[in-house]
């Protein structure tokens, strides 16, 4: 069987990949610390934006939907080891959207790290958007959730009709019966 395609040409894709999740993983941080500075400049009363959307300014001890709220210093550990699993999953990945959705984790997870670390509120990560029924969370919170969502529906989605670099690839394998060069 003959390759059609160059190595370069799947090292370039791979790379593709790679920078596709840093990239997103930069821009998740990015949003995540503006608007998380921005709340706590802001926001001195809760207000309500529109429907079951508002704004409210709250902490949060504990882990996703406020589980384990106090826990304490395991937190930290849990979310860095977390954080290097999830990184080489990344690093392994072969097709955009698990790239885009690798690098929403990781953003989100590396932005409450670092409220965690360096917001100075005692290990607590900054909440300020509000739902009806639904815990407050945060941008950071957000992109961890479209990311988790993207990488199950990856999962279900059959990889076979997409290349290494995550474009589809349209073509057919050659019939059986097909001549064969010689």
């Amino acid at each position: 069987m003959q390759e059609r395609r160059s190595v370069a040409t799947l090292t370039g894709g791979r790379n593709r990949v790679l920078i596709v999740t840093g990239a997103v993983t930069v821009l998740v941080i990015a949003a995540d610390q503006a608007t998380t500075s921005w709340a706590l400049a802001a926001l001195r009363h809760p207000v309500h934006l529109v429907g079951p959307l508002g704004l409210a300014l709250q902490y949060n001890s504990g882990t996703a939907f406020s589980l384990f709220a106090g826990a304490g210093d395991w937190i930290v550990p849990v979310l860095v080891a977390m954080v290097a699993v999830v990184g080489w999953l990344a690093w392994r990945a072969r097709r955009r959207l698990l790239a885009i959705a690798y690098g929403l984790v990781l953003g989100g997870a590396l932005g409450n790290l670092a409220d965690r670390l360096l917001r100075g509120h005692h290990g607590d990560v900054v909440d300020f958007v509000t739902l009806s029924h639904w815990p407050t969370f945060n941008v950071a919170d957000a992109c961890i959730t479209v990311g988790v969502a993207l990488l199950a529906l990856g999962v279900l989605l059959p990889a076979r009709h997409c290349r290494d670099d995550g474009e589809s690839d349209t073509s057919q394998p050659a019939p059986p019966h097909a001549a064969r060069p010689k």
